[in-house]
């Protein structure tokens, strides 16, 4: 057993099959069966999933290496700007992808969309008025969206500059580390208010 715990990607693999076991049970003992409700639930769980990878990446950078980086000894530098950073970057921007289209397709599915975009103003019964449902889950929404924008739009073609990815003088792999850093703890500022949004509203509001 140790010598598989040791091994990531057998690790990985045995976790994700236990885990299609379990979706299958819920699948088989789940009241509609493999209904739409239970591809809803899938949906939700790869949601989660790549929520927290996203989050979790998001908080390591800013919780640890960010802050840690200026102690570090200039000749130890390169073995997190050449091997760990780029490889959680890695991870980080596609869970951020995969969280927000999977959030997209939930929302399309259950057939809010438009109401929580519009932050509860738009695709309401007539003459119901602004659904505050809708305004706080959108509001959320539109905070983790921004948050996706900063990771692809900003963060890591910056980072891509910083870490030597994309070759650049030195005076610009500063001027991008510095911008990647404010957007990423720009993020980070938005990721509490947003995790409220997502989650005190699924359990008060369904």
């Amino acid at each position: 057993m140790s010598g598989l715990l040791m091994n990531f990607r057998n690790t990985m693999i045995l976790s994700a099959l236990l885990a299609l076991i379990m979706i299958i049970g819920f699948g088989v003992h789940a009241p509609g069966g493999f209904d739409a409700i239970f591809w809803q639930a899938v949906l939700r769980w790869v949601h989660v999933l790549a929520g927290i990878l996203w989050i979790g990446l998001l908080y390591y950078f800013n919780f640890v290496q960010i802050r840690k980086m200026p102690e570090i000894p200039a000749e130890l530098k390169p073995a997190v700007t050449k091997y760990i950073a780029p490889e959680a970057l890695f991870w980080f921007r596609w869970a951020a992808l995969v969280t927000v289209l999977a959030g997209l397709a939930i929302a399309g599915i259950r057939g809010y969309t438009v109401q929580a975009l519009s932050l509860g103003f738009l695709g309401n019964a007539p003459g119901a008025g602004v659904d505050v449902h809708y305004s706080l889950l959108g509001t959320g929404m539109w905070l983790a969206l921004i948050m996706f924008i900063n990771v692809w739009g900003v963060i890591w073609p910056n980072q891509k500059i910083a870490l030597g990815i994309k070759e650049a003088d030195a005076d610009a792999k500063a001027k991008a580390g510095k911008i990647a850093t404010l957007f990423s703890r720009t993020n980070t500022l938005l990721s509490l208010p947003m995790l409220v949004a997502m989650t005190m509203s699924q359990t008060i509001f369904g």
